[in-house]
């Protein structure tokens, strides 16, 4: 009986461990859920490598935690339940802090970056303000905070739009401006400066909407895995990994919080 006890007594041990969620003890692998089309914070290099600000930092904060880094592609639009999937640790990819995901129950770590929306065109386009897409039609990514303002606070001016076209990627929104089957993109600052700097005869617009911070999602239960992930990365900040990082990214620099 005494034996018995102790078996039982184990079990319920490990169970109450694997419901604690992820620890630096329990696993030395950590699984980092990205949109592999988001530069520059997350993409997949044409060397088949995954690279971009948040990629490096997660890997920085591996090395230091002693963990094995590994990268799941989520569906942004269904980011959050494949986390809840334990298909990924977090989703750290340029993620909008939405209160919803708090009230959800969402661990969610400190903001790291400020930012805000744009509107992208072609340069020829005659386009200069959001006014002059009246009757137009304009492409935005699923599942974003985009997405989420020209259904709520920017409904009135997206209802002056011909169309808003959502697509599952902001490369496949690019896509469709480039043939011209869009007028614009409303999208993500960085995304949008970094894609007019690497394809030319793109403009982004000087109209800026809504303030929102980009942080990192964990499942409800893992405050202990964020604190950790947390201190790692206040610990690059110390000794100056971060902003070593963040220098090989200028167009985001002076827009990251830690360094302020």
């Amino acid at each position: 009986m005494k034996k018995l006890f102790t078996v039982l007594l184990a079990g319920v041990m490990v169970l109450s461990l694997a419901a604690c969620g992820k620890t630096a003890e329990s696993s030395n692998t950590f699984t980092m859920g990205i949109d592999p089309e988001y530069p520059p914070f997350s993409s997949l290099g044409d060397d088949g490598k995954y690279t971009g600000f948040d990629v490096e930092v997660c890997q920085a904060v591996c090395d230091k935690l002693g963990w094995e880094m590994k990268i799941f592609e989520v569906n942004w639009d269904e980011k959050l339940v494949q986390l809840d999937s334990n298909e990924c640790d977090c989703v750290w990819s340029g993620m909008t802090i939405l209160d919803s995901m708090k009230e959800a129950g969402y661990v969610i770590s400190a903001p790291y970056y400020d930012n805000t929306q744009v509107l992208l065109v072609k340069s020829d386009s005659g386009i200069a303000t959001s006014a002059d897409l009246a009757g137009k039609d304009v492409a935005v990514q699923l599942g974003t905070s985009g997405e989420g303002l020209l259904n709520g606070d920017l409904s009135d001016m997206a209802a002056t739009f011909n169309n808003v076209i959502t697509c599952d990627s902001f490369l496949k929104c690019f896509t469709e401006l480039d043939g011209g089957a869009v007028d614009a993109v409303f999208v993500d600052l960085p995304v949008a400066v970094s894609y007019a700097q690497e394809h030319d005869g793109f403009t982004v617009l000087e109209e800026r909407f809504g303030d929102e911070q980009y942080g990192i999602a964990f499942r409800s239960g893992d405050e202990a895995l964020c604190k950790q992930v947390e201190d790692a990365v206040k610990e690059l900040v110390a000794d100056g990994t971060y902003k070593k990082i963040a220098e090989k990214y200028p167009d985001i620099i002076n827009n990251l919080i830690f360094l302020q």
